[in-house]
Parts: C-alpha cells; sequence; structure tokens
C-alpha cells in the first residue's frame, strides 16, 4: 500500500511504500550515511540479527525519482522469558540531505497504524524522548524492561497500540520471528 506524503503543501514529494529486495542495497547504505558504522554494535541490532523484520511491516520513503529517501523497520520481540510479544522499531533513518522535511514523522506515522492495523499491542524502540513523544512514545511503562546488552534505561521508550498491553511486563527483551535462512545470513554479513 503506496501513501503519497505531502511537505509544504506541495504535490507529494514522497511516497512510502513496502520495501522491497531491489531497496536493500539502497536501504544499507542509507543507513551507513545516516547512522554510521557504530550502528552494527547496538543493542537493538542484537535482537535483529539473524532475524527477518515483522511481516508487513518493513517501509521505505521514495522520493520522486523513486530513490530511497528513508527507511523504517519494525522486529517481533518477546518482553522477558515467554513474555507477551511486542515489536521493536528500528532503526528509523532519513537520508542526511533530507533532515527535517518530515520524511521520517511520515514513516513513524505509517509504521504505527499499519502496526495497530497488523493487530499488535505495543512497539518499543531505543531513542531520544523529545523526538518520540510526539507519537505518543514514553519510559512510563519500560522501567521493568530491559535491552540486551549496554543501552540507557532512560532512552528505552515504548507505545502501547491497545491500552494496558504493556500492564505488569518484566524481563529483557528477546528476539522472537522468523529467522533468516542460510543464504540471508551470508548476504546480511
Amino acid at each position: 500500500m503506496e501513501m503519497p506524503v505531502e511537505i509544504g503543501g506541495h504535490a507529494p514529494a514522497f511516497v512510502m511504500v513496502a520495501e522491497t529486495a531491489a531497496d536493500v542495497a539502497a536501504r544499507e547504505a542509507l543507513l551507513d550515511r545516516a547512522m554510521g558504522p557504530k550502528r552494527r554494535k547496538k543493542s537493538s541490532e542484537k535482537l535483529r540479527r539473524g532475524r527477518r523484520p515483522s511481516e508487513g511491516l518493513v517501509f521505505v520513503a521514495r522520493d520522486a525519482s523513486g530513490g530511497v529517501a528513508g527507511t523504517v523497520r519494525l522486529w517481533d520481540v518477546r518482553l522477558g522469558e515467554g513474555g507477551a510479544a511486542a515489536l521493536l522499531l528500528g532503526p528509523l533513518a532519513v537520508d542526511p540531505s533530507l533532515k527535517n522535511a518530515g520524511i521520517g514523522s511520515a514513516l513513524m506515522r505509517h509504521a504505527i497504524a499499519e502496526a495497530a492495523r497488523l493487530g499488535h499491542a505495543a512497539i518499543l524502540l531505543v531513542g531520544d524522548a523529545p523526538y518520540y513523544a510526539r507519537f505518543g512514545f514514553s519510559a512510563e511503562k519500560t522501567g521493568s524492561l530491559a535491552m540486551p546488552g549496554p543501552y540507557e534505561r532512560h532512552r528505552l521508550l515504548a507505545l502501547e497500540l491497545v491500552e494496558g498491553a504493556l500492564d505488569g511486563v518484566h524481563g529483557t527483551l528477546r528476539a522472537a520471528g522468523r529467522k533468516l535462512k542460510a543464504q540471508e545470513l551470508i548476504s546480511a554479513a
């Protein structure tokens, strides 16, 4: 499903679409430009490594020429040992030359709406509270949760898509969902 996005009242400058296999190289290059080489060492990456993103929750923003201008992916996780299912969002990135054009916000809104439409109960992420608060994320219900590996506790944020979905959750987030196949693991390295 395409979602055209108007920027500044002009004709749609970007379109939110499901990522395709042809977008992988452009996505990885964009992530390298936007986040640098240390992006692969983050705790969130430990939950993504060797896994496929959640079904139907991988999006890119395409510019007028069809190029990848932004990306967001959501991943299946469990909240603690045998805990409730949730999603982990990330990375969200926009081409650095297009910062402040509204692409990141449009990707976030699209990803949240699609996750809700698909019946997911909650989304977690590690990020800047002032930025993500506009989408409803906060650290209010993440105090009893932890990421595997180092992270800054105040940056573990959550959004309930179903009221009460995070009530009483505790423990360390664990990877869930579909594993990558052998040939996918080789090309992901």
